[in-house]
């Protein structure tokens, strides 16, 4: 590692990444990694400290799909000179590690949450937010990006600890074999336990639906009020506030990515992740009858049997179904789609070439 890399491992940058600089050619450039995104602006971070940041000319020119901009957690290559206001990003690093989803509305495209991370804390709130669909759905995204999850249940003082005992045993049910700590923002019960799980130079990223407790979290995490929450509502749940993504510089040397609440959450392109997350249904599947088994009413299922067997829970296995069917059509779309992109690209291409032609 040069010297150069090794004073950016503070950062998060590695041997994988010094790899990756190497093979596209931007060994001795000037890196950063990108801690916010605001519209056009970016805000990185190097050794020498944060500046603003925005995108070359030649760079958006040549960049077609909108996941291949930068995001946060991202290396850059950038140019910077003292004179400027902005510094000029360049080129993106290959990503390590994402987090990515389906876009919001009925756009067939992924939108990027953010990369280069080691783990995700998925966050539920205890009280009115418990969801174990929702919590596979997490899992799915985050697995299929190569990050390592763990789950949070915060605002244990608002339940019995009973109620806590059984919603843990629901996500062991569900065949979700994920670390899981409980604690409480109030009492400060479970925090420290989160503390000493964040190590220097990982990224971590927290995720969760909004006012569950993410930004009172980092509060407390950071020993003050870096971060502004709004007065708690009747319901005991938290009032959401986080508007942008953003990596934060902890005191350990952990960076921590905290990310606004997300009302919408398909899943696109998740196979990977499927896998993972559903392991014990795709070990009985593998021993059906038939090869293309849907598991749906084919004689000789194994995955049908094992819900008769009491062997697989029928909850688990419908909501795998329900993810399994909205992953295939979102995926089909989206072929279709970049299909019809390139079709119409060439069909461009080819008119420029006849009209420079008969000039």
């Amino acid at each position: 590692m040069s010297s150069a890399s090794e004073q950016l491992t503070q950062f998060g940058w590695n041997e994988w990444f010094d790899t990756q600089a190497d093979e596209k050619g931007l060994s001795g450039q000037r890196l950063a990694r990108v801690i916010a995104v605001d519209r056009n602006q970016l805000l990185v971070i190097d050794e020498s400290g944060e500046f603003r940041a925005k995108l070359a000319g030649r760079f958006l020119y040549r960049t077609e799909q909108a996941t291949d901009f930068p995001c946060v957690g991202d290396w850059v290559s950038i140019q910077y000179n003292c004179s400027d206001m902005f510094a000029l990003i360049h080129d993106v690093m290959p990503r390590k590690s994402f987090l990515r989803r389906k876009a919001a509305g009925d756009t067939i495209e992924y939108q990027m949450i953010a990369s280069n991370i080691d783990t995700a804390l998925i966050v539920q709130s205890c009280h009115f937010d418990f969801n174990v669909n929702r919590l596979e759905r997490y899992l799915v995204m985050v697995r299929n990006g190569h990050v390592h999850p763990v789950v949070l249940l915060t605002k244990t003082d608002l339940i019995t600890p009973e109620t806590l005992q059984q919603m843990i045993e629901q996500i062991g049910s569900a065949g979700i074999n994920t670390e899981v700590v409980a604690l409480s923002n109030v009492t400060g019960e479970g925090v420290d336990k989160v503390r000493e799980m964040l190590q220097s130079g990982k990224t971590y990223c927290l995720l969760g639906s909004s006012g569950v407790g993410k930004s009172t979290l980092i509060n407390r995490l950071t020993g003050g009020h870096r971060l502004e929450t709004n007065v708690v509502s009747e319901t005991g749940e938290g009032r959401h506030t986080t508007v942008r993504r953003e990596l934060l510089m902890l005191n350990n040397g952990a960076m921590l990515i905290d990310t606004p609440g997300m009302r919408e959450f398909g899943i696109l392109g998740a196979e990977e992740g499927m896998g993972d997350s559903f392991a014990d249904i795709y070990a009985f599947a593998s021993k059906c009858k038939y090869g293309d088994c849907s598991h749906s009413n084919e004689p000789g299922c194994a995955v049908l049997s094992a819900i008769e067997a009491g062997s697989l829970h029928l909850a688990h296995y419908k909501n795998f179904i329900k993810l399994r069917r909205e992953s295939e059509f979102h995926d089909l779309s989206y072929l279709e789609k970049r299909n019809k992109d390139k079709a119409f690209g060439r069909y461009i291409k080819s008119v420029k070439k006849r009209s420079g032609h008969q000039a």
